[in-house]
């Protein structure tokens, strides 16, 4: 589970700088919620994780999958896609 966080995380990592391009930011209107599930699938693994289990990569998709839903939500108020 936490190898599906980290690749997620990393996914929606490629896709929000994708959607970084000009004239391509209508895409954060995918990525948010790609993220957003993303999100939720880390927290899961790292409440799942076990005590001598290394957490290091439901914490790097927990982290990769806020910060392109923050920079996504930040992107789409500053272009004025959403009111």
């Amino acid at each position: 589970m936490q190898t599906l966080s980290l690749l997620w995380g990393g996914l929606a990592c490629l896709f929000g700088v994708v959607a970084f391009i000009p004239f391509l930011g209508f895409l954060n209107w995918l990525v948010i919620p790609f993220a957003g599930v993303g999100f939720l699938i880390s927290i899961v693994a790292l409440a799942t994780a076990k005590k001598d289990e290394s957490k290091v990569g439901s914490i790097l998709g927990v982290v990769l999958c806020g910060a392109v839903t923050g920079f996504g939500v930040l992107r789409l108020f500053l272009g004025g896609g959403v009111l």
